[in-house]
């Protein structure tokens, strides 16, 4: 109990320094604005000096539900101040990009930071999925591009091997990617090699990974094996999974589409939504990217990254103690594979 306090404080002391003060006027204080209105908060990323929402749209489900709601998501993120937007390339084959190439891009490019991965084995292959994602996007650079999915150290070390730093490098010094980064959600020792082993590392400015409640519980930790070393080598970090990828809810079925199966959830019979995703602000994250397959759920989450403050130690250890005895840590996690 006494070496959680401590880390998370320690974690809260650094959470701090991100965030970025509201302007002020004649009158009091006023949120931040661009054209499209009202900004969620914003954070600084990393040592960029980019400011980013601290809330991100998750391009997985934009690519996988309906079109109606897909262009509703979208136009839903823009009108509650969200400008951060998370894809990939690999997400429904295309789906997720072509998306945002249709409803997003062509209005709101100068006013959004968008993001795309590539899961590419080798360097020629990054490049020739990244062209493609370009095109799908229907712009000429993205803000960022991650070398999406490290599964382990040895995968680590073959896409090393095979070009892959070299190639995003390129990329970079071309003007098509204005930062770069890697992402993992498999196994934390994969980014940990990353860090450790690439000789380029300060060419990179980001990572991803999951960061949650159950998370910080676990023997596989990103929270507490990932999370500092990033902040030590300058990375901000973005984070993905913060309900477990849905476990929080239940099951995920297949049916027509993906959907979540919400019988006997751990959410609120442990934690509500607010609960976990405070939580995970309150941990240095410069963003958190969450999915949302209907403008619904993506409101609640634009409402609760609106009414958050900071979270006191008395706060962050009950949530960690509300989910200690939930059933089935492993299964919930299930996208680790350690």
């Amino acid at each position: 109990m006494e070496n959680r306090r401590k880390f998370l404080k320690k974690m809260a002391g650094v959470t701090a320094g991100l965030a970025i003060p509201l302007q002020w006027s004649f009158g009091g204080a006023v949120s931040n604005k661009d054209k499209f209105g009202e900004l969620l908060p914003m954070r600084k990323l990393g040592s960029t000096g980019e400011k980013v929402t601290m809330l991100g749209l998750g391009g997985y489900h934009v690519g996988w539900t309906t079109e109606k709601d897909a262009q509703e998501v979208i136009e839903t993120a823009i009108n509650g101040g969200i400008r951060f937007f998370d894809t990939a390339h690999n997400y429904l084959k295309g789906a997720s990009e072509e998306r945002y190439g249709k409803y997003l891009v062509p209005s709101y490019r100068d006013s959004i930071f968008l993001m795309t991965k590539t899961q590419a084995n080798d360097g020629k292959t990054l490049m020739e999925e990244f062209d493609l994602s370009l095109r799908r996007l229907k712009t000429d650079y993205v803000d960022l591009l991650q070398i999406h999915s490290l599964q382990n150290p040895k995968d680590v070390t073959d896409r090393i091997s095979n070009g892959v730093i070299d190639a995003i490098k390129e990329i970079k010094r071309s003007g098509k990617a204005k930062y770069i980064g890697f992402t993992g959600h498999s196994d934390p020792e994969a980014q940990l090699q990353m860090m450790k082993n690439n000789p380029d590392l300060k060419e990179f400015s980001t990572t991803q990974m999951p960061i949650n409640a159950i998370d910080f519980l676990s023997d596989h930790s990103f929270v507490k094996k990932v999370l500092p070393v990033a902040i030590e080598n300058n990375l901000a970090v973005l984070a993905m999974k913060t309900l477990a990828d849905g476990r929080f809810f239940g099951k995920k079925i297949q049916e027509e589409k993906e959907k979540w199966n919400t019988e006997n959830p751990l959410i609120p019979n442990f934690i509500d939504v607010k609960d976990a995703l405070n939580f995970s602000w309150s941990l240095p994250i410069s963003v958190l990217i969450t999915g949302a397959e209907n403008k619904e759920y993506l409101l609640e989450k634009i409402q609760v990254a609106r009414d958050f403050v900071k979270l006191s130690g008395e706060q962050r250890d009950k949530i960690i103690d509300k989910v200690i005895d939930a059933p089935d840590k492993i299964a919930i996690e299930y996208y680790k594979k350690v």
